[in-house]
């Protein structure tokens, strides 16, 4: 199913790029974008507090995405709002689990000129992250909440360069929460535990002690006039420790975005 999926998303974005009319003017890549992509690809999940077995199944994304560079080139700011469901299974392939998550993220990074068409950026950035994950089979307590709020650092490489005389640029991102606020309840203590009034210990200062996110892009936006298609890949980690729960997501997915 996953290699599918991917093969699908690849001969979409190939039927874009032939699709689409290429510009009368050889325009230089713009100062920024506004693009909406679709993410798919890979998931694995293990929550303990709904099962001790890891899940291995699809993940499926929607985003947008706005980006400036601002103050005579030398800062950069971006702006992410996404959701993402994953369905995946145990082993056996006997039972499901489903998450679904929104995401809200900004960071502002310093731009430092490496040369004439590559730069460096890197600066702070925020996130918050909310959503929950659903196990059919338990009785007691099939939904997890997850929720976080992080502080960190994004940093990242720009390269323009051109692809059938068109602008190209090649671009990596990588998203470091440092620190930051995430709920998560006792070990084996039910929501409705929670609902009745039991508040204490559910939320946690997380750090790399007990908590590590990242994530990672790598990809290419073409320029095509008013147009640009991007195609890139996407892996997230998503690890936290606290309360003798542990959770451990991955996922990798392929990026198919456009927008101008």
């Amino acid at each position: 199913m996953k290699s599918r999926i991917l093969i699908l998303l690849v001969v979409f974005g190939s039927l874009l790029l032939i699709a689409l009319p290429a510009s009368a003017h050889p325009d230089e890549a713009p100062e920024g974008v506004s693009m909406f992509m679709v993410d798919a690809g890979y998931a694995s999940i293990h929550d303990s507090y709904l099962t001790p077995i890891t899940y291995d199944g699809i993940d499926l994304g929607l985003a947008y995405e706005a980006s400036r560079v601002c103050k005579q080139g030398r800062w950069q700011w971006q702006l992410n709002v996404g959701a993402d469901y994953n369905y995946v299974e145990n082993p056996a392939k006997n039972n499901d689990l489903m998450k679904l998550m929104g995401d809200l993220a900004f960071n502002m990074q310093r731009r430092w000129a490496v040369t004439g068409r590559m730069s460096l950026t890197a600066g702070p950035m925020t996130q918050l992250r909310a959503g929950i994950v659903y196990n059919d089979v338990n009785s007691n307590n099939p939904v997890t909440v997850r929720a976080h709020w992080n502080v960190g650092v994004a940093a990242g490489a720009d390269l323009h360069t051109r692809l059938w005389r068109k602008p190209i640029t090649l671009r990596y991102q990588v998203q470091l929460p440092v620190a930051g606020v995430f709920f998560a309840p006792e070990y084996d203590e039910s929501y409705y535990e929670i609902y009745l009034g039991n508040h204490k210990n559910l939320a946690h200062l997380g750090w790399w002690g007990n908590r590590l996110d990242m994530t990672h892009y790598l990809g290419a936006d073409l320029h095509l006039g008013k147009v640009t298609l991007r195609l890139g890949y996407r892996t997230r980690l998503e690890h936290w420790n606290v309360n003798h729960l542990k959770v451990h997501d991955v996922t990798h997915s392929l990026v198919l975005g456009i927008g101008h």
